[in-house]
């Protein structure tokens, strides 16, 4: 029989950087690039909004699970790795690692979007466009206020925290993860764009608030406490209320 592979601590760490910028590029770059009418003079004239960068996120995170995750477990996310930890599915002690392996890579990820958006004729501008950035009141989509936003990022973050502990347990049928994790995080987005830019997702929001300019920054701290508190909520209840998977 053969053994399965063993890797070090850092390529997982590797893994989960190069995971977590194909998210944010893949994700944030067709929100960027792709989602709004494309400038006039163009070949094509219209983008492909909400839904297109909805299916963008679930994506990224379908093909980075199965290319990045037999080798970190596909976390891509700092909310993930706490609640993974809370579930008792993952060390604590690689927890600091995996974070900022996936803040990391969100940021680098962040910085090559600015580096080619730069190169438009006319150029660009981040902190007007808004740079695929999170946000409440008036930096919300559809001007959603911090309770709505809060709420909104907590849920999310739970159920998708839920899907992942769910699919990835040893009872769950094997080899559809991915395909589950990624459909879920498409719908998260399907619901949440309008109200928050959807981040369910520290890294993702850190990844590009670094350039979006001051007002980001002063919200980021939002997208990443309500999806950490939805995450450990998951995280702490999925046991009880569905069964641990110890077997």
């Amino acid at each position: 029989m053969t053994e399965a592979p063993t890797y070090t601590l850092a390529q997982r760490l590797s893994a989960e950087a190069l995971g977590t910028f194909w998210l944010v590029f893949g994700g944030c770059g067709t929100a960027i690039f792709a989602a709004t009418a494309i400038p006039e003079g163009a070949q094509m004239a219209v983008g492909v909004g909400w839904l297109g960068v909805a299916f963008a996120f679930g994506l990224t995170v379908l093909t980075g699970a199965y290319a990045f995750g037999p080798v970190s477990g596909g976390h891509f996310n700092p909310a993930v790795t706490v609640g993974l930890v809370l579930a008792r599915r993952f060390s604590a002690r690689d927890l600091p690692g995996y974070v900022i392996a996936q803040v990391v890579g969100a940021t680098i990820a962040g910085a090559v979007l600015l580096v080619i958006a730069e190169g438009i004729d006319g150029g660009f501008d981040p902190v007007e466009t808004g740079f695929a950035s999170n946000g409440f009141g008036d930096r919300s989509p559809m001007g959603y206020n911090l309770v709505s936003v809060v709420i909104t990022e907590i849920v999310l973050t739970a159920v998708f925290l839920f899907v992942i502990l769910g699919t990835t347990a040893k009872r769950a049928a094997v080899g559809f993860a991915g395909l589950s994790i990624g459909l879920a995080l498409t719908l998260i987005h399907l619901i949440s764009i309008p109200i928050s830019n959807t981040s369910v997702n520290p890294a993702r929001s850190l990844g590009v608030a670094w350039f979006a300019g001051t007002d980001a920054l002063a919200q980021v701290w939002v997208f990443i406490l309500a999806p950490v508190i939805g995450a450990a909520i998951a995280g702490l209840v999925h046991g009880p209320l569905l069964g641990r998977d110890d077997a």
